[in-house]
C-alpha cells in the first residue's frame, strides 16, 4: 500500500477534511491531495506532522498491506441508520488499521494468521425454537459446560474470533464481518455495562454463526440466541422454574449477578422460554419503567471485560526477541517511553 492510501485511509479514520488535515500539517489542502493520489510524496518534515495531526506513528505509513480491503465481508452494523456515511467510513478504517496490526502479529508469532474452525454442529435456523438446540450444541462443542460462562470475551478470542472494544461514537452499538472468509470479527463499543457488553458479544456471535432462514427475524434469532448461550434452557429453568407469575426485582437482581446478563434480558429470556406469559412480561416492563430502571438497572458491572489476547501477542513476541521494542510500541498505538515505563513497572513488582 502507497504512503498516499495510509494518509488518506488516517484522515478518513479521524474523520478529518483535506483542508483541516492541511491546517494542522501546515501545507495546502492540494498537496494533501496529491500526497494522497500519490502524485507528490511528502518531505520526511512533512510526514512527521502528517504523523502528529493523524495521531500515527510515522512507521504507520510504511506498514505493508496484509489484506485489502475487499478481503472484508459486507461489514454488518447494528444502529447503522443513525449513523453517517463519514462516521461510518471512520469507524471501517478504525477497524482495518486495528486488524492489520493484529494480523501481523498472529503472522510473526505464528507464521501466518489465526483462523476460525466451524463449529460441527447445525447452524440452521428455520424456526425460532431450533435456537435452544444450537446454542447448547455450541456450548457442548466448545465444552464450556452449563455454567455462567466467566468471561465471554476471553472464550471467544481462545475460538480464534477477534474482539475489538471500540471508543467511538455513542450512536454505534457493534458489527460484525469475515475478513477472507475464515477469520471472523466482532466489534462492539466501550464504555458500556459489562452485562450489555456479554449480551452484545453473544448476539453478534449469533449473527456471525447462525444460517437463518429468510423469513426470520434476523436480530430476533440473535437476541435469543444470546440469551440461550449465556443461560442455556435446562439451567434457566432449574434456576427460575418451568412456571411463574411473577418476578420479582430482587430475584432478578441475583440473576443478573449470576449470569452476568440484564435483568430486561432475563425477563426476555423467561418470555421466550413461556415461563411467563406476555400479559406478566409486559407487567414486568411497565414496572421497570415506573421503577426508572429501563436504562440504568441496579446491579450493573461498569468494568468491562477486557480483550487481551492482542497485547499478549506482542509481549509474547516481543520477550522472544522476534520484534524490537520500537515494533512493539508501533504495534500497540503506545510510544517507546511509555512501553518502556510499562515493562520497567512490571519488571519492578516481580522483584
Amino acid at each position: 500500500m502507497s504512503i498516499g492510501s495510509r494518509i488518506k485511509q488516517a484522515r478518513i479514520r479521524n474523520n478529518m477534511s483535506l483542508r483541516k488535515l492541511s491546517e494542522k500539517v501546515g501545507v495546502s489542502a492540494m498537496a494533501i491531495s496529491k500526497y494522497e493520489r500519490d502524485e507528490d510524496v511528502p518531505s520526511s518534515k512533512v510526514l512527521i506532522r502528517l504523523s502528529k495531526a493523524l495521531n500515527v506513528k510515522v512507521e504507520y505509513f510504511f506498514r505493508p498491506d496484509l489484506f485489502p480491503i475487499e478481503s472484508l465481508s459486507q461489514v454488518s452494523y447494528r444502529k447503522h441508520s443513525k449513523l453517517g456515511k463519514k462516521i461510518l467510513n471512520a469507524i471501517k478504517e478504525s477497524i482495518k488499521e486495528w486488524l492489520e496490526r493484529y494480523i501481523e502479529i498472529e503472522t510473526i508469532v505464528y507464521g501466518s494468521p489465526c483462523v476460525f474452525k466451524i463449529p460441527k454442529i447445525d447452524l440452521v435456523v428455520n424456526e425460532y425454537s431450533d435456537i435452544e438446540k444450537i446454542a447448547l450444541d455450541l456450548r457442548n462443542n466448545w465444552e464450556l459446560g452449563m455454567d455462567p460462562i466467566d468471561n465471554i470475551t476471553l472464550t471467544l478470542e481462545d475460538k480464534n474470533i477477534k474482539i475489538l472494544i471500540l471508543d467511538t461514537v455513542d450512536r454505534f452499538d457493534a458489527c460484525t464481518f469475515w475478513v477472507n472468509k475464515d477469520i471472523p470479527v466482532i466489534v462492539i463499543k466501550s464504555n458500556i455495562s459489562k452485562e450489555r457488553q456479554r449480551f452484545n458479544l453473544a448476539h453478534e456471535l449469533g449473527h456471525l454463526l447462525l444460517k437463518i432462514n429468510e423469513n426470520l427475524d434476523e436480530e430476533k434469532v440473535a437476541h435469543r440466541f444470546a440469551g440461550a448461550f449465556l443461560i442455556p434452557k435446562d439451567t434457566f429453568i432449574s434456576e427460575i422454574g418451568p412456571k411463574r407469575k411473577r418476578i420479582g426485582i430482587e430475584e432478578l437482581r441475583i440473576l443478573k449477578q449470576k449470569y452476568g446478563i440484564s435483568m430486561q434480558s432475563i425477563v426476555k429470556r423467561a418470555r421466550d422460554l413461556n415461563v411467563i406469559s406476555q400479559n406478566t412480561y409486559k407487567q414486568i416492563f411497565i414496572q421497570f419503567r415506573t421503577m426508572g430502571i429501563s436504562k440504568d438497572e441496579p446491579g450493573d458491572t461498569e468494568i468491562m471485560e477486557t480483550s487481551s489476547r492482542f497485547e499478549q501477542l506482542v509481549l509474547k513476541a516481543l520477550s522472544e526477541e522476534l520484534i524490537s521494542q520500537m515494533k512493539a510500541a508501533e504495534l500497540l498505538g503506545v510510544s517507546l517511553q511509555q512501553l518502556q515505563k510499562e515493562l520497567f513497572n512490571e519488571t519492578k513488582e516481580l522483584c
